[in-house]
């Protein structure tokens, strides 16, 4: 009698990795209505975070913070250079790189957008302290996985 060992994939809700994509699925869903008030997509948000954090980036610089790359970026920021929320220039010393600022539109949503986190806050019936260490477990095992990668550098 010959036995047939099958290998079976482990299922979706025994695997990290899908309950971190589904979990990031359930933010980007419990911010829309929030960033559709604000006239912003998701990727538009966090490219505009990045600038929020350190305005001047060159696109390179957003798309590494993103863990994308520019070729990515670049759609995204030219729809928020369209509403006026950045502005994009070339590099004097550096013609091929484009440095992204911020108008002062898009200075001033920053203040807006802060009812994101109060959102999730509340949604997740979390404390503060427990969604930051969940949050700083997160960061450490993305970290790790970049580092085993080798190629890369870990986002932000």
């Amino acid at each position: 009698m010959n036995v047939e060992i099958i290998d079976r994939p482990v299922p979706l809700d025994d695997q990290l990795c899908y309950a971190v994509y589904s979990a990031s699925m359930a933010i980007q869903r419990l911010y829309k209505t929030l960033l559709d008030d604000l006239g912003l997509t998701y990727p538009q948000y966090l490219a505009l975070n990045v600038l929020w954090r350190s305005d001047n980036r060159s696109v390179g610089e957003i798309a590494d913070a993103l863990a994308l790359e520019s070729s990515t970026m670049t759609p995204v920021l030219k729809r928020l250079e369209v509403a006026d929320l950045i502005k994009r220039t070339r590099n004097p010393a550096n013609e091929r790189q484009v440095v992204v600022a911020l108008t002062d539109k898009g200075r001033a949503l920053a203040s807006r957008a802060g009812c994101l986190g109060d959102t999730l806050l509340t949604a997740s019936a979390q404390t503060p302290a427990q969604l930051a260490k969940l949050n700083l477990n997160v960061q450490h095992l993305r970290d790790a996985l970049y580092q085993h990668m080798g190629d890369r550098k870990p986002p932000l």
